[in-house]
């Protein structure tokens, strides 16, 4: 009799000081965006910032870590206590890819908890309208004329960017120069203002800039949407899909309840029609994707990256 009252009283203790009996949330969150100001992950997060404080009834407080494409923030986030306060924008393919290049990236995939994802950008590449490249082969030609002349930006090492560099380069048989920013709004920045010749850019960039630029080629399956005039990388015979997915995400270990509470908030947000109306009008791709199939979707990837990776590395 002794022993079940005191397994109960433990029990009672567990359940009344458990975070998922505490009704969540309490206090503001903070979400990290791993870049810097103004690219893709940030304009999102802005625009979600009011709807997320008006559907969990506390501050929302946005931070900046950027740094190693992402990294630097993902190790941040899988530092921090998982109890839901500290979420952080994640981008499908750089928390797959910079863990299998690097070994010791500060982070693992298996790490990140996802809570949903609700954007992707097919990746284009772009000159500027004045330059004489017209085409993907004219661009190839010069490359292949002049190995590591032809100089590209990107956002990141082991980012989508960086990767689809390297799978063109290899698909054509081409050296090309690959200069990495520290997110796309600073990559974009240096191909306008003349640093680099070409630019691997997403899809709402290349869409708000397409008065002053050529675009060569997407990375999508097929024709993007806004902009149907553009070939694909596959139509010009190079079997490459190069597109970033954005969602959010907590540490491993955070309370399933306050998954799902997260979860609800940005599917709810992610599902609004102005806002799917907006993000198609910016040049995204909307999605919907809940927390499991986005752990299902991250699992697959990593499978699917893991042999190109060591391939590039």
């Amino acid at each position: 009799m002794k022993s079940f009252l005191l397994t109960a009283a433990v029990a009672f203790a567990t359940l009344i000081t458990s975070p998922a009996m505490a009704a969540f949330p309490e206090e503001p969150i903070t979400y990290q965006i791993p870049f810097g100001p103004g690219g893709q992950s940030d304009l999102e997060a802005r625009r979600q910032q009011p709807m997320l404080e008006d559907i969990l009834g506390q501050k929302v407080v946005i931070e900046y870590k950027p740094g190693g494409g992402g990294s630097l923030g993902w190790s941040e986030l899988v530092r921090k206590k998982p109890d839901g306060y500290y979420i952080s924008g994640i981008n499908v393919p750089h928390i797959v890819l910079q863990p299998l290049a690097r070994g010791n990236a500060g982070y693992s995939t298996d790490q990140i908890k996802p809570v949903a994802f609700f954007q992707a950008t097919p990746i284009g590449l772009a000159v500027m309208k004045d330059n004489p490249i017209q085409s993907l082969e004219d661009l190839l030609a010069f490359a292949g004329k002049n190995p590591g002349g032809m100089i590209i930006g990107g956002s990141g090492t082991w980012s989508g960017h960086h990767v689809a560099h390297l799978q063109l380069s290899k698909l054509a048989e081409v050296n090309m120069t690959y200069i990495p920013s520290t997110g796309a709004a600073q990559s974009i920045a240096d191909f306008l203002g003349g640093h680099v010749q070409a630019v691997w850019a997403n899809s709402n960039d290349l869409v708000q800039h397409a008065d002053k630029i050529r675009v060569l080629a997407f990375g999508s399956k097929e024709p993007f949407e806004n902009m149907p005039e553009v070939p694909t990388f596959s139509s010009k015979g190079y079997e490459m899909y190069a597109s970033i997915d954005r969602g959010a995400a907590v540490p491993q270990g955070t309370p399933d309840e306050v998954v799902a509470a997260l979860e609800k908030a940005f599917i709810a947000i992610a599902s609004d029609p102005e806002v799917v109306k907006q993000m198609r009008e910016d040049g995204f791709v909307p999605l919907t994707i809940g927390a499991e199939e986005a752990q299902q979707y991250i699992d697959e990837k990593v499978k699917q990256w893991a042999p190109i990776v060591e391939e590039f590395k």
